[in-house]
């Protein structure tokens, strides 16, 4: 029986190596990465120019864009701080205009939230 408790104790020991090497992260991306291809252009429209008026803006993103990575590069390219963002993804759609069938492009959108002070001015 002694032999079989010993087998028991070393995968223990075994597993708990396991953990502590699991634990070791990744780095994250880097602190001064270039974000300025994240946001592509702000989307000037009457729903957005009315909802720019209650400090929400909305901004064309790339596809590849994250909360996170919005976030940080409206800071940086605008110097405000966002308290919120949320993403909208609108598939690509099939259109009939004037007799050609045609295709609306796929778009995936940041809504901005800012402070009541804070303003971002387009050009």
């Amino acid at each position: 029986m002694a032999i079989f408790a010993k087998k028991e104790e070393t995968k223990k020991k075994a597993k708990a190596v396991k953990t502590e090497v699991a634990v070791v992260k990744a780095p994250s991306t880097k602190p001064h990465a270039d974000l300025s291809h994240i946001v592509l252009h702000p989307r000037v429209t009457e729903k957005s120019s009315q909802e720019a008026e209650k400090n929400i803006y909305v901004f064309s993103i790339a596809h590849s864009a994250t909360k996170a990575t919005v976030a940080s590069s409206i800071k940086e390219m605008y110097k405000v701080t966002p308290t919120k963002v949320n993403i909208v993804f609108t598939p690509a759609k099939k259109v009939f205009v004037r007799g050609k069938v045609g295709m609306k492009t796929r778009v995936k959108k940041a809504y901005v939230f800012l402070k009541k002070g804070d303003k971002i001015e387009f050009v």
